[in-house]
């Protein structure tokens, strides 16, 4: 059975059309910030004003393809490929499936499966054409974010990191101090850019595996996208994370900091700063103003990309670290070594061996959810063994363990003399 509410897509069709039934934007300017033509848009509107949000719903939502091959014969066929045609293109697999093992399945469709399982990728034959790319039009629609390590207090104190990000279309900056290039840093930045102008459509980062990361072997095999923290993060606020493959790339935040490292360090050492706060405070009442002034210019289109600014409590929720769990068999999950139980709730009844979300905001709180419901909890020591010579009291040495008796028979034991007289007894007598 397929989804039942509107999706992302749609959801964002929906926000558009509103402000487009609100008059801040003008039909022609949401169709470009939707990526649609204009008659694509008109019809949109239509649909809008007549039924609301439920009337941008797609008609199949909730049902399953009547073409959809089933997921048997999906197994089946990646199996096949996986053991015998592992070096083979989807186009001559395709051949071999039907012709040799019965298996009819078209060309487009087997590469589609092997990508999403990661087993096949095209080879490039050349070097790819690369041209400079022109600048947004919007300001809002792409944000640069980067990270440049610095001596940014010189001798006054230590090595930090200045997190910046940068409007593609206006060159507009937001910047702040941390001590590592970190998620929490990311999410720093990104939070003061998001209260003061509002959600970007996207950003511009590097392959950090603070933004993005390669997928691992189980991803790979189970088909699933790599996602970070700070990539799921983005993904609720609907901004989406575009990695740059050179510094040339994003060469718009890349020269800002040229231009950081050599105004603002000394600015900073005019002003006598020596500590990290004392440089955010400095950025925040009169740098990033004065920084703006000097060196933002108005976008190309006047129309702003930037979605609605959520509330302080809303971003609190987007902004935590989230860890999946088990549930053990009597009520409590561990976490980063800490044993978290469980009270027992008068409802939802939670199965053993169930799997519950733990999420940490920046101060380290932790909260536990099972599906959309808050469950409450309280930490438990491990058990420590009692010390035998009271509380507090070191253990006393132990013993020293007897020395083995040895084994060997003294020179007047029976059993030597015995042994003696035998060894003098010849063993057959004359007489025999």
């Amino acid at each position: 059975m397929g989804r039942t509410g509107l999706s992302r897509k749609e959801l964002s069709r929906v926000e558009v059309m509103g402000r487009v039934k609100a008059g801040s934007l003008r039909l022609c300017e949401a169709a470009e910030m939707l990526g649609l033509s204009y008659r694509q848009s008109k019809r949109i509107w239509a649909r809008y004003r007549a039924g609301g949000a439920k009337a941008l719903q797609h008609g199949n939502c909730g049902r399953v393809s009547n073409r959809a091959y089933g997921t048997e014969f999906r197994a089946a066929v990646l199996k096949q490929v996986k053991t015998r045609y592992e070096d083979f293109g989807p186009t001559l697999a395709c051949e071999h499936l039907a012709s040799d093992d019965g298996l009819q399945v078209h060309a487009e469709t087997l590469r589609r499966w092997l990508k999403e399982a990661g087993c096949w990728q095209r080879q490039r034959r050349r070097e790819p054409y690369r041209q400079r790319r022109e600048a947004k039009a919007h300001f809002g629609e792409l944000v640069q974010l980067d990270g440049s390590f610095h001596q940014w207090l010189e001798g006054r104190g230590p090595r930090g990191c200045l997190m910046h990000m940068v409007d593609d279309a206006t060159t507009t900056a937001v910047a702040w101090f941390t001590a590592e290039e970190s998620i929490w840093a990311a999410v720093a930045v990104l939070r003061r850019w998001i209260e003061r102008y509002g959600v970007p459509q996207a950003l511009y980062t590097d392959w950090k595996n603070v933004y993005v990361r390669p997928p691992n072997a189980q991803e790979r095999m189970r088909g699933e996208p790599a996602v970070t923290q700070f990539g799921r993060m983005c993904a609720k606020l609907g901004i989406e994370i575009i990695a740059a493959s050179s510094p040339q790339a994003k060469g718009r935040v890349e020269r800002a900091h040229g231009t950081h490292q050599d105004r603002l360090v000394k600015k900073l050492r005019l002003s006598g700063i020596a500590t990290y706060e004392q440089a955010n405070a400095y950025l925040d009442a009169h740098y990033l103003a004065e920084h703006n002034r000097h060196y933002a210019h108005a976008a190309a289109a006047h129309a702003d990309y930037h979605r609605r600014r959520p509330t302080a409590r809303q971003l609190d929720e987007v902004f935590c670290l989230e860890e999946e769990r088990v549930l053990s068999e009597d009520w409590v999950v561990r976490y980063q070594n800490r044993l978290l139980q469980l009270e027992r709730p008068s409802r939802p009844r939670i199965p053993a061996k169930s799997r519950v979300m733990v999420r940490e905001n920046q101060a380290g709180e932790t909260a536990i959810h099972y599906r959309d419901h808050h469950l409450l909890f309280r930490e438990v020591k491990p058990a420590s063994k009692e010390l035998s010579e009271g509380r507090g009291a070191a253990p006393s040495p132990a013993p020293p363990s007897p020395k083995p008796k040895s084994c060997t028979p003294s020179p007047n034991h029976p059993w030597r003399r015995n042994r003696y007289q035998q060894m003098k007894t010849p063993i057959f007598s004359a007489a025999w």
